[in-house]
């Protein structure tokens, strides 16, 4: 085991601190949104970023060691026992209502960091068992169809307007949202419809994946609604909406104003590093196994978080994604920074 591998140890924190919030009362019930969204974003505005690659040894030794993928495994049990700690903790009917809304988003937080997040790196890997525990950790947050989508759909048409999960240059996240959450959705349909019609299927059947999907999360609803009661469950329904919302806050910043050039009708440049937003933030990179080192991600999508690298032509983000997500949610001072950023970038691609 590489020692620098222990430092993804750290996203831990969060279940750590959930667990607390959903045995406590009060204010420590807070606790795991007050280090995301305050206590990590303040300290990303005073550490400098890290462009430092790994030297091609490192990388090679690195790769191999099997120790940083069972860590992203620990992390399914991990889920579905902080799920079952958030729905049994609302066995006392005497709670106060500031302690429900902040176990509800302590849970969804878990949904978007490690529910859907880690499902995100787990789901590019090539063996059923790691796409089995993708789907696992989608359930969770009753976003399995992210699976179909994101690797069929958003990887071949990212950065152009074909791509629900494209934000596009001016778009309010607000209408983000709606935009992408629908036509993901739908677009996961016609990606599997086309899929079992290849195979010679009917496409209402188990060999469709998203009809599969649906029955899964669908008796998933029904097995906590009756383990825990319709209001607990409704807590669930809250909390898988709120990781939703955050997987698709990331999915904005991710690419937001980028655009691959036109090479003919339907057809479109390679996706380089240009074509998506990086954050070489180091607390950032740690917290969601290297997700903002994205830009590599796209350009070669096979390569695992460990090993992602910074590139020198990627646009680089002023600060981290919690940071980012931030202020993603206030959109004129959103357009005010990243449009000039995005206008910067294109003069220096001209200028090449």
């Amino acid at each position: 085991m590489q020692i620098k591998a222990l430092k993804y140890f750290i996203p831990f924190i969060f279940f750590v601190a959930a667990f607390w919030s959903f045995t406590h009362s009060g204010w420590v019930v807070w606790i795991p949104l007050m280090i995301a969204w305050v206590f990590i974003p303040c300290l990303e505005l005073f550490i400098k970023p890290s462009a430092i690659n790994l030297s091609d040894t490192e990388e090679e030794l690195i790769k191999k060691d099997r120790f940083y993928d069972i860590l992203l495994w620990l992390v399914v049990p991990f889920q579905y026992l902080a799920l079952f700690f958030f729905l049994y903790s609302f066995q006392n009917s005497d709670l106060p209502w500031s302690d429900i809304i902040g176990r509800i988003w302590v849970m969804g937080l878990l949904c978007g960091i490690f529910g859907i997040n880690v499902a995100h790196e787990l789901g590019h890997r090539v063996n059923k068992w790691e796409q089995f525990l993708s789907k696992a950790l989608l359930l969770t947050s009753l976003y399995m169809h992210f699976f179909i989508e994101h690797n069929k759909g958003h990887h071949k048409r990212v950065a152009t307007h074909e791509d629900p999960s494209t934000a596009r240059y001016g778009e309010p996240i607000y209408l983000y949202y709606y935009r992408t959450i629908i036509f993901s959705y739908l677009s996961a349909w016609k990606i599997a419809n086309k899929d079992v019609r290849k195979k010679g299927k009917a496409m209402f059947s188990l060999h469709n994946e998203m009809v599969q999907f649906t029955i899964i999360e669908i008796l998933f609803i029904i097995a906590i609604f009756y383990a825990f009661g319709w209001l607990i469950g409704i807590y669930f329904l809250a909390a898988a909406g709120i990781g939703i919302i955050l997987l698709e806050t990331v999915q904005y910043i991710e690419h937001y104003g980028l655009q691959r050039k036109s090479t003919g009708e339907g057809v479109y440049e390679r996706t380089l590093p240009a074509h998506s937003w990086n954050s070489d933030h180091v607390l950032g990179r740690i917290m969601l196994f290297e997700l903002s080192r994205h830009s590599d991600h796209h350009y070669l999508a096979s390569r695992k978080y460990q090993i992602l690298r910074h590139h020198d032509e990627s646009p680089q983000m002023p600060t981290g994604y919690p940071g980012m997500m931030l202020l993603a949610l206030v959109p004129p001072l959103w357009f005010y920074i990243m449009n000039r950023k995005i206008k910067q970038q294109q003069n220096v691609v001209t200028q090449e």
